[in-house]
């Protein structure tokens, strides 16, 4: 797997969670003047931005149970029809739903959750709960929290502790929660970042001894489980299922593909045919946000570090520069590299007026947000989301999501490419949860043979047939009729690099 950049487990946990600081938010004084066209979203939530914080406004479910704080247990039913929607566009982890629930699989399994909070990881919630689990849950990302969502699970007498637009202070509070609970102790992780794994190895280390094991899906996440791996720290075994092929290939491309036109048509209403746009990072995300603009009919330009990607951007028709070729005259920037300070205060002095700023990557240091936190600058909140930050001269960049991820703040999710990581980190679970003793205290890739079996569950939706070798062409092949047909190092042409800088 890749080499990462020189960056300890501590500063990248600091750095994912304090690009929005408390005293920031109080000090600016925003005009909210545009949340009439989205207070009837429930991604975004703005007619609920309110002073009072959920953790002092106790509120009970229809059963009297009380271990959960959300925004309002009100908003339930709505929120129960957003799941069910999801439901009807996610196949796959319906399919094992129906197929797994009587046999329980999970049943024992103790498991803390720290993803986004939507529609469709709560669908994945309630299959780890009908396969047998059970499950505490908190949110991965401050703003992308579906709150009528969160209020729904709250009522289902799940767990829940998340609301849109948390402080820093109130993240690891709702995290600490959901790890800690009393005559209760969790054996699994499903991490999306990876500040579950970090929070219960600092403060819960007896609960992280007895873990059976971690699953990750982020890029951060990831990144943060081969440091501790590399330091000796890793004590459990952990599934990267972010690399696994379902994921990469189909989760993060398409899903990318489609957002980030919703997220930046949502918040900016920009016209995009004839647009300046540099897409920083050229892996699944920027190779989805750098198709769908162009499609558009934006001229769009890519910025990369790795060779092979930028090789694979050149050939794919983009032009392959560096940041500062272009940051004075492009029209969008979007970040998706996983990295920290791609875009920093100097690039952003020298942003034309209205450069469109945002970040498709997981992790929210991406953009240097705190190097904007400084008393020359004005900031004023336009719409949910949306954020004017003035220069003395008068000129003026457009921020989304504070430099957080701007399609799960903004926008919605295809929840039909949701549906396959969901797949994907159920069985990862089962996988670990069944398998006790099977694997060491390292960091593992999915089984070939589950990443092609995610896939089968999908294929009925499109009414697709696959062919079946002969038994000729199957010993031709040196391949098991009923699969896996790929070898397991076999990856995306990124991925496969980074497998070979990781083992270096």
């Amino acid at each position: 797997m890749a080499k990462m950049p020189e960056t300890t487990f501590a500063d990248l946990s600091l750095a994912d969670k304090t690009a929005v600081k408390k005293s920031s938010i109080e000090a600016r004084r925003f005009s909210d003047v545009s949340t009439c066209s989205f207070s009837s979203t429930c991604f975004t939530g703005s007619s609920d931005e309110e002073d009072v914080s959920p953790k002092d406004n106790h509120q009970r479910n229809s059963a009297g149970g009380t271990d959960f704080c959300v925004k309002s247990i009100s908003k339930s039913a709505f929120g129960r029809r957003e799941i069910e929607i999801a439901e009807s566009e996610m196949p796959g982890i319906m399919t094992l739903r129906k197929r797994a629930k009587d046999e329980k699989p999970l049943k024992g399994a103790n498991i803390v959750g720290c993803t986004h909070v939507n529609a469709q990881s709560a669908v994945l919630i309630e299959t780890l709960v009908q396969l047998g689990a059970t499950v505490r849950w908190a949110a991965c990302n401050i703003y992308s929290t579906q709150n009528a969502v969160a209020a729904a699970l709250a009522e289902a007498g799940i767990p829940i502790f998340a609301w849109r637009g948390e402080t820093e202070e109130e993240f690891w509070w709702c995290l600490d929660r959901a790890i800690y609970s009393d005559g209760w102790q969790p054996n699994l992780i499903l991490d999306d970042g990876g500040d579950a794994t970090h929070l219960m190895l600092k403060k819960y280390p007896d609960y992280f001894k007895a873990i059976r094991g971690i699953v990750e899906e982020s890029v951060t996440g990831v990144h943060r489980l081969y440091m501790l791996s590399k330091g000796g720290k890793l004590t459990v075994p952990a599934i990267n299922v972010n690399d696994s092929v379902t994921k990469n290939k189909f989760d993060t491309f398409y899903t990318c593909r489609d957002s980030i036109l919703d997220s930046l048509k949502r918040t900016t209403d920009i016209m995009f045919g004839g647009k300046q746009v540099v897409i920083c990072g050229y892996g699944d995300v920027g190779k989805g946000c750098a198709q769908s603009l162009k499609g558009q009919g934006c001229i769009v330009y890519v910025t990369e570090v790795d060779p092979i990607c930028a090789l694979q951007a050149a050939m794919d028709g983009f032009r392959v520069v560096r940041l500062n070729e272009v940051i004075r005259t492009v029209d969008v920037v979007v970040t998706a590299t996983g990295n920290k300070n791609v875009i920093t205060r100097d690039h952003m002095n020298r942003m034309k007026n209205g450069c469109i700023l945002c970040n498709m990557g997981h992790s929210c240091s991406e953009i240097d947000v705190n190097g904007l936190h400084t008393p020359e600058l004005t900031w004023e909140r336009v719409r949910s989301q949306v954020d004017h930050i003035r220069w003395p001269d008068g000129r003026m960049i457009i921020l989304l999501a504070e430099g957080r991820l701007v399609n799960l703040s903004c926008s919605t999710i295809s929840s039909f490419v949701v549906s396959v990581a969901s797949s994907t980190q159920a069985l990862a679970l089962i996988e670990l949860f069944s398998a006790p003793g099977r694997y060491k205290s390292d960091v593992y890739l999915l089984p070939k043979k589950m990443d092609e079996y995610v896939a089968s569950l999908h294929l009925a939706t499109f009414d697709a047939h696959l062919t079946e070798l002969t038994d000729e062409q199957s010993k031709f092949m040196g391949l098991n009729k009923a699969g896996p047909f790929k070898a397991n190092y076999y990856r995306l042409v990124t991925l496969l690099s980074l497998s070979i800088l990781h083992s270096s």
